[in-house]
């Protein structure tokens, strides 16, 4: 799960920075990150088209009100939301959105029965999923989670296909799905 990197045309939106250079965690942490100012952004369509319901900001998601609805509806404990300050041009009040950050790391991988490269010689164990993969998930960790980081790659974000069905039932926009089969 992820954003839909496919858009050809530029993002009608960016942040007003008060000073930061980038929205990223701490250092080899996930979670919401703790600024003195709320985050801010504008959204202008002399930038490019409008943020759609998930966009990749760094190293977050940019959700609107409707996709962290629906997120928290599946699961409430795999995800932080910060919220954000959203202007127009004009100084008006944007619509609701949401720095999100998928905060579960679970290590979950049946390695004996996946295909994937794993690098454990030199430094901490990483995977690979370049030149394609098939993942297997150990049902006794993943437990009642419906999405979670993976330990050893943790930019991966993995999720069941009942919270793919609530986004896709929430017909929402700018989200992209593999299949963890067939990767």
């Amino acid at each position: 799960m992820g954003a839909d990197l496919r858009r050809t045309s530029a993002h009608g939106f960016r942040e007003l920075l008060d000073g930061r250079r980038i929205l990223d965690p701490p250092s080899g942490e996930r979670g919401g990150p703790k600024y003195s100012d709320v985050p801010r952004f504008l959204f202008d369509k002399q930038l490019g088209l409008p943020p759609r319901d998930l966009e990749e900001y760094w190293h977050y998601w940019l959700v609107s009100n409707k996709t962290k609805a629906v997120l928290e509806g599946v699961d409430p404990d795999g995800f932080v939301f910060v919220e954000c300050d959203v202007l127009r041009p004009d100084g008006a009040v944007g619509p609701a959105y949401w720095l999100c950050d998928v905060i579960r790391i679970l290590d979950a991988v049946d390695e004996a029965a996946s295909r994937l490269k794993i690098y454990d010689e030199q430094g901490p164990k990483s995977y690979s999923l370049v030149g394609g993969a098939t993942l297997v998930f150990k049902e006794a960790v993943v437990g009642e989670a419906h999405v979670f980081r993976m330990a050893h790659l943790k930019p991966a974000v993995i999720c069941d296909q009942q919270l793919k069905d609530a986004c896709k039932v929430a017909g929402l926009r700018g989200i992209s799905f593999r299949d963890a089969a067939n990767y």
